[in-house]
């Protein structure tokens, strides 16, 4: 076998290869052991002929077509496999010649695994910020918790800010109900900033049993185009109101709220939750930090499969988390200033690719230089932290047992112990 390597560029390689009469006969070989098997030959059972006598009765022209499958597939493994070239995806085969039993020539081309040349990845300049927790954190905790114990109570008083008013309302634009302006028996906190502006501050001061129109106008930057900056009006009927009763911060309180004897207990918790929480983003911002300043120090191309890749995985994502706010990707293009799809890919999705890409690219080169591995035993212990996680659920569960899953969990997991590895080297 003859090989020719042509680097088209850092990330893809054309290989041209030639291959004889010996490489072309070991693969019609093991083409008529295939087709053996299910090809009729009078005197044998099927499967039980002697293979020079298969190659008589069997159809010539799909033992020619899976010889040369096999040879191709055999030919571009091992001149990949001699010449270093990792393959990111199937090459595209093209047949220069091909003389049955003599001779096949072709080129394969695809995008290949391009080489890291890592920058100093022991002198980087990122340090975790200090972790400080404030009267005032502690305070905005102890108050949600409060609210969260809140009890309601009707009152024919006119209704204020903090208060909630249940409401019918029906939304017009030009005399016509618009679609999603409508609802009944509605909650709604005023003060909570829930409807557009304008809508919750002209119920302050509104009683049970008033109905009263509201004209407003939509924003111009309203997800819904049909109403982005039009003129409508509200017709409102307020049926109650609420007084959110808060309840007071007693020692009583605080033992109904959890295993606490007093208040004071109470914050102890809090201010120790509030302490890890800010503790995990420190130091998820250290190590971005860290991975950011290593590729920006390092050399590495971007392979298009693997860019096109993270776009399918960033776009399938964004559209997941859209659909839970109740918007489009249209929606969302326009809101945040693209004129459409192809400019978001320009301007977001496909820098934010390209940053996955070359980070996975560099701590993969990292863990390989720095011979960083996860152990069997390590594995395990992440896929049985997962079942136990999901233990009442059997078929998420199952799934952990799945080869593909527990690959992506040892992945994961190394990439967890490379970028740890990048910050006790600074």
């Amino acid at each position: 076998m003859k090989t020719t390597v042509k680097h088209l560029s850092d990330t893809r390689v054309l290989v041209t290869i030639s291959i004889g009469a010996p490489e072309l006969e070991a693969a019609q070989q093991v083409a008529l052991k295939h087709l053996a098997k299910t090809t009729k030959v009078q005197g044998f059972r099927k499967g039980r002929a002697p293979l020079d006598v298969v190659a008589k009765h069997v159809d010539q022209s799909a033992l020619s077509q899976e010889t040369l499958n096999n040879a191709l597939s055999k030919a571009v493994a091992e001149a990949y496999l001699n010449n270093e070239i990792q393959a990111l995806e199937r090459p595209a085969v093209e047949i220069k010649k091909f003389v049955p039993g003599d001779l096949l020539e072709f080129t394969a081309e695809g995008d290949v695994l391009p080489k890291v040349t890592l920058g100093n990845y022991k002198k980087l300049q990122a340090v975790k910020e200090p972790v400080t927790v404030t009267k005032a954190d502690i305070d905005e905790v102890v108050t949600r918790i409060q609210k969260g114990y809140s009890e309601k109570k009707e009152t024919s008083a006119a209704a204020v800010s903090g208060d909630e008013v249940v409401i019918d309302y029906v939304g017009t634009k030009d005399g016509e109900a618009f679609e999603g302006g409508t609802a009944q028996e509605y909650p709604l906190t005023l003060g909570s900033n829930s409807f557009i502006p304008g809508f919750e501050d002209a119920l302050i001061g509104a009683k049970a049993g008033e109905t009263k129109d509201i004209p407003l106008t939509f924003p111009q930057k309203y997800p819904a185009k049909e109403l982005a900056g039009k003129k409508v009006i509200f017709t409102v009927t307020i049926k109650k109101v609420n007084q959110i009763v808060v309840p007071e911060l007693t020692d009583e309180f605080a033992a109904k709220v959890g295993p606490f004897t007093d208040v004071a207990e109470l914050k102890k918790d809090i201010e120790s939750e509030i302490t890890a929480q800010k503790e995990r983003e420190a130091t998820d911002k250290l190590k971005d930090s860290l991975v950011k300043q290593l590729v920006e120090k390092s050399k590495v191309a971007v392979p298009s499969v693997l860019r096109e890749d993270q776009i399918r995985s960033i776009e399938q994502d964004m559209t997941q988390n859209l659909m839970y706010r109740g918007m489009t990707p249209e929606q969302y293009f326009e809101t945040n200033g693209f004129k459409d799809r192809d400019e978001w890919l320009e301007k977001e999705a496909g820098p934010a690719a390209e940053d996955r890409v070359k980070a996975g690219l560099v701590l993969a080169e990292l863990s390989k230089v720095e011979k960083i591995q996860a152990s069997s035993d390590e594995l395990a212990e992440r896929i049985n932290s997962f079942r136990t996680q999901y233990a009442n659920n059997p078929d998420m569960a199952k799934r952990f047992d799945e080869p593909e899953v527990q690959r992506e969990i040892a992945n994961s997991l190394l990439t967890e112990k490379t970028v740890q590895a990048l910050i006790d080297f600074n």
